[in-house]
């Protein structure tokens, strides 16, 4: 029987970086023979993050968030899953706001608050987290060790993708206003360079999510 991964985009653009990098990962599952359930959450029905209800902390939804809206198919599929594809940009230092309301109920509702089995998750499933930021890598690395820290202890053993320094718009010039901050043809230049290695690094990852 071919192995389940969910792979889930967190980002709003179609065909640039996040999705590119999660598409070449689905692919490598692929390769490896595994079924592909994608969600992208900006396409999906309305939804929240946690609402601090505690319904999943009852005895009967015990690791289930009993909140139904868009995010519920996503949870579920999850919790099915044998691998998952988890990525997003970085919006002013943070995962966007789409990403962060998965995040915290894929978490939140397989966290205890005990100390003797902080985690009640018992499907514990292979990850890959995707981040994209058009900063240098060492701006962000700390805030990914602590997502990684986090889904290892809740979800399952997370390997992180980085691509950093990413370009944003294929001409810089085409608009009103002024990039000053970045030097676009460097940017371009990574682009053609540096971006196809990690989405060759991102197929491979994906790939391994099935070994």
């Amino acid at each position: 029987m071919s192995k389940k991964i969910v792979v889930v985009n967190g980002g709003p653009r179609k065909g640039w970086n996040t999705d590119t990098l999660l598409t070449e990962a689905a692919k490598g599952a692929e390769s490896a023979g595994a079924e592909i359930i994608r969600f992208d959450l900006f396409r999906l029905e309305k939804y929240t993050g946690c609402i601090s209800c505690f319904g999943c902390k009852r005895e009967k939804f015990k690791g289930h968030c009993i909140c139904r809206d868009g995010l519920t198919p996503v949870l579920d599929a999850i919790r099915e899953a044998d691998g998952l594809v988890l990525g997003a940009p970085i919006y002013l230092s943070e995962f966007t706001a789409s990403f962060r309301a998965l995040y915290e109920r894929l978490i939140f509702q397989n966290l205890t608050y005990t100390k003797e089995q902080p985690c009640c998750n018992e499907h514990m499933i292979p990850a890959l987290l995707v981040m994209t930021s058009n900063a240098p890598q060492e701006m962000y690395q700390g805030l990914m060790d602590n997502y990684q820290r986090t889904m290892n202890s809740f979800v399952g053993p997370t390997k992180v993708l980085i691509s950093a320094d990413t370009l944003q718009l294929k001409d810089y010039n085409s608009t009103d206003w002024k990039w000053t901050i970045f030097d676009p043809e460097k940017k371009k230049k990574r682009h053609e360079t540096v971006f196809p290695e990690e989405c060759k690094k991102a197929f491979e990852m994906g790939k391994e999510l099935c070994s």
